[in-house]
């Protein structure tokens, strides 16, 4: 029995020029570049430039992810913006995007889930695209982080960048088995319980302010294992398929340790886990799209191949999606 299916024709991303090293910050705050890369494996980070903002550097992704694609934007008609730090309260980054791209139908708005954003957004437009309301839909993961960092706070100010990535997702028919091309299966999950570990001290309704990042960075990680894999768990239970099965497991890049320890307890091979947070930080909701762009790109991601995508964000939010590529 055939069914339709939400299939990925193409991905792009877009880097703001800046890069900022952890000799650089070394300068200003208290660390060492040797004492962030132990902690966390990043090595750099990208900075945008004054007056670039969110919309700038989601249009630069979703052009690329077009080209890739192959299609006009003129056939998308649903555009889905994760992000945490959009241009304005109102209105959403992503009717500015589908502005900046000349679209003038369909729908486009933002989802908000930090740095699980894009899976979210993936879950939320499959859903849609399998309705049969939308045909084309544009999934970016955008941020502008270095806006809402404390950049007197050593724990916090080293781990993040800036940056977008993008797919193209187009409703498909296919055979209806685990086989079938485009997204598989999806799982998300939230727990309000620990929003003192990692939130925003500011806010529209709170303090008027847009607020810095906190985070209690133990507490993340010692959550962070164990609530990855419980999702990617589900969506093997789903399929029927193993970690044995997996081409490649494209997770959140957060920090080098939380993704080879989470790779290690899956049973997933370290040659099949992209890792990019050594250059770009931890981008948030960008940082998933980003990666699949770097192993798209460079050769490894091809087409048929199944790929594991898994973040975890404050909240906490978390979730996996399995896609054949």
């Amino acid at each position: 029995m055939t069914m339709l299916r939400s299939v990925l024709l193409g991905c792009g991303s877009y880097l703001p020029e800046r890069v900022l090293t952890n000799d650089e910050l070394a300068r200003d705050i208290e660390t060492s570049n040797e004492w962030i890369v132990q902690r966390t494996g990043i090595e750099q980070r990208h900075i945008a430039a004054s007056g670039e903002v969110t919309s700038d550097l989601a249009i630069k992704a979703a052009r690329a992810a077009l080209a890739a694609a192959h299609v006009d934007a003129q056939s998308i008609d649903l555009i889905v913006v994760a992000t945490s730090t959009p241009d304005n309260t109102f209105p959403a980054t992503a009717v500015t995007v589908q502005a900046g791209l000349g679209i003038t139908r369909g729908a486009a708005f933002d989802l908000q889930a930090v740095c699980s954003g894009f899976v979210f957004a993936l879950a939320t437009t499959d859903g849609l695209l399998r309705t049969g309301t939308y045909k084309r839909a544009l999934v970016i993961g955008a941020e502008t982080f270095s806006r809402i960092l404390d950049w007197k706070d050593r724990t916090t100010c080293v781990l993040f960048g800036d940056g977008a990535g993008a797919v193209v997702l187009e409703a498909q028919q296919q055979g209806g088995g685990r086989d079938d091309r485009g997204i598989l299966t999806t799982h998300l999950r939230s727990d309000g319980r620990h929003k003192s570990k990692l939130y925003v001290d500011g806010g529209p309704s709170s303090t008027q302010t847009v607020g810095h990042l906190r985070m209690e960075g133990r507490a993340v990680f010692k959550h962070a294992v164990a609530m990855i894999t419980d999702v990617i768990e589900d969506a093997f239970r789903t399929t029927g398929y193993t970690a044995a099965d997996i081409d490649w497991f494209v997770p959140h890049q957060a920090n080098k340790r939380i993704i080879d320890d989470s790779a290690h307890k899956l049973g997933i091979a370290p040659q099949k886990v992209v890792i990019t947070v050594g250059q770009h930080g931890n981008t948030s909701a960008a940082s998933i799209p980003l990666a699949l762009n770097v192993a798209i790109k460079d050769g490894r991601i091809k087409k048929g191949d199944l790929v594991l995508l898994e973040a975890m964000g404050g909240g906490f939010t978390w979730g996996s999606a399995l896609v054949r590529w």
